[in-house]
């Protein structure tokens, strides 16, 4: 029993460890520069370095946020289409810089977002080895609300922040969110309010 167990962890800790992401890897896109000049091939993003990898006809550029206006992928790891744009945002009190922002619901009120890879700590605790603590890494996702005026706010992730954003429709969002159980800091669940926001 002891050498079954210690070899499901080991299994488990090597398939953590071969865990890819998609910031990771190349995906078949497009990326249209800010000079509107189209460009196919195979591209790595970096959000926090706000950098494009592209590899085309055998050669590989990298583009800062500087120079894209919009790129596209089919992400190989999610197995789904993502868009993202390029789009100045204010980093300090009156500092703006081109940002990409992955666009996850769009209406008058769009949804946004940005990812990073995290260490999470995770409490383990066992029978046979007794408790302790293991790091694993994951995605963490920061959200933004873009009006149709072009405004870009910060989401906190509060249910009192998002009710604020949606300030005229708020007794109808709330509602709807209690009603349907719904976490205001999962993607998922933020489109569907969003979604349901923009219907009403």
């Amino acid at each position: 029993m002891r050498h079954l167990l210690s070899t499901l962890l080991l299994i488990a800790a090597v398939s953590l460890s071969a865990q890819q992401f998609s910031s990771e890897v190349f995906h078949e896109g497009f990326m249209v520069t800010v000079d509107r000049d189209t460009i196919k091939g195979d591209l790595k993003y970096d959000l926090d370095a706000n950098l494009l990898t592209v590899i085309y006809k055998g050669k590989t550029k990298s583009f800062s946020s500087h120079k894209v206006f919009y790129f596209e992928i089919f992400d190989s790891i999610l197995n789904n289409y993502r868009q993202f744009y390029s789009i100045p945002y204010t980093v300090n009190i009156d500092y703006k810089i081109p940002v990409f922002f992955e666009l996850v619901y769009e209406g008058k009120l769009s949804l946004m977002a940005r990812e990073r890879i995290v260490s999470q700590s995770v409490n383990s605790s066992s029978a046979y080895w007794g408790g302790g603590n293991t790091t694993r890494l994951v995605i963490e996702y920061s959200f933004y609300f873009l009006d149709s005026k072009g405004k870009i706010t910060y989401y906190t992730g509060k249910k009192k922040d998002l009710l604020a954003f949606m300030i005229k429709k708020q007794s109808d969002v709330k509602k709807f969110i209690k009603d349907n159980k719904l976490d205001t800091n999962e993607m998922a669940d933020l489109v569907r309010i969003t979604a349901f926001y923009n219907s009403i």
